[in-house]
């Protein structure tokens, strides 16, 4: 039998933050007495320097760590520095990079984590794996711990960029090709697939290909995504592996950043969901229904729109597989062709103009 941990709280409310030992005393009690870390970044202090206040107020022995850079021997130091001080509880405040980097800590050290997102871009804030810097510009996933507690504030996600918000709905559309990429490599003898994982995954997809409210920054929006990213992370930490979310869409987009990062940056979120709309017409689908929700929310997929020109996306294709090579998708069978990417390329272009 599978063996699986879930959050103790998801909740999505407005000022939260302000409020986080109260909130958590059901299962932390004391929560504010105890050594804790606040750990996020400092641009991230310049633009919410007041908010980081407030949730300081509340812990009487509190600090807090700012980190540069999201790699694995940065998360392996704080690790360190949790433990060798005697730490109890790490918060982790920040976007997917730094909920990464404090996830990774907080399992290593055995502490208890409370994820903050300031921006519902990927499932990071729920997931149980760690996606960090290794040598040069490669990255990679490691198994963590999933949050004891995820606390979204409406106030702070609806400050955020639009583009955020839609790289979250970027990232939960990848939902459709990451699951069939399973399936085909369980069928090839490759992978076994768990049912349930793959349900919460479907759940997560249609939670926002069916959504009729497309007000990115109503209430109802911000919590309907949420639970969509949280439901992708806990889809992964069933299936004890981050397959339910992450398939042939997802390594287009790490071939982008780890062999084309100089020329080209595109949000996590934007990445996987034009790998998407790739990945299904490699497995033979319905392309008519990712393109309906792309287009339903208005997502940025066009790659002239972030300067991907043709010989990039094709290279990024090609190279995809490599990034992770023991993962068996759709790549492994299509045509990655100069001849028919650049074709998909003219083709993404002219329906997403």
């Amino acid at each position: 039998m599978n063996r699986f941990r879930l959050p103790n709280h998801l909740l999505v409310e407005e000022g939260i933050f302000s409020r986080i030992p109260d909130v958590m005393a059901d299962v932390m009690p004391d929560l504010g007495k105890k050594k804790t870390i606040l750990v996020t970044e400092e641009n991230l202090v310049n633009i919410f320097g007041k908010v980081l206040d407030e949730i300081k107020e509340d812990f009487e022995d509190i600090e807090m760590y700012l980190i540069k850079v999201a790699n694995y021997d940065n998360a392996v130091a704080l690790a360190k520095y949790v433990t060798m001080n005697d730490i109890k509880v790490v918060i982790g405040f920040g976007g997917g990079t730094v909920l990464d980097l404090a996830k990774f800590a907080a399992f290593v050290s055995r502490t208890k984590l409370i994820s903050l997102p300031t921006t519902l871009s990927n499932d990071s804030l729920s997931s149980p794996v760690a996606v960090l810097g290794t040598e040069g510009k490669a990255r990679k996933t490691f198994k963590c711990t999933i949050p004891d507690s995820i606390l979204v504030d409406v106030n702070l996600i609806t400050s955020a960029p639009m583009r955020q918000l839609l790289a979250g709905v970027g990232d939960t559309i990848s939902k459709y090709t990451a699951i069939s990429d399973w399936k085909l490599a369980q069928d090839r003898g490759r992978d076994h697939v768990d049912d349930f994982s793959c349900m919460i995954s479907k759940m997560a997809f249609n939670s926002v290909c069916y959504n009729d409210q497309k007000d990115l920054k109503s209430r109802d929006f911000i919590k309907r995504l949420t639970q969509a990213l949280v439901m992708g992370g806990l889809a992964m930490e069933i299936a004890g592996s981050s397959r339910p979310s992450s398939g042939s869409e997802h390594l287009f987009c790490h071939s982008l950043e780890e062999n084309f990062g100089e020329y080209v940056t595109i949000p996590h979120g934007i990445a996987v969901a034009m790998g998407t709309y790739i990945a299904v017409q490699f497995q033979n689908r319905n392309v008519d229904k990712v393109i309906k929700v792309i287009k339903d929310y208005d997502l940025p997929v066009n790659p002239t729109e972030w300067n991907l020109t043709k010989d990039i996306f094709i290279k990024a294709w090609q190279q995809a597989p490599a990034t992770r090579a023991d993962r068996y998708t759709i790549l492994n069978e299509a045509d990655l062709s100069d001849e028919n990417l650049g074709r998909m390329y003219d083709e993404m272009v002219r329906v997403f103009a």
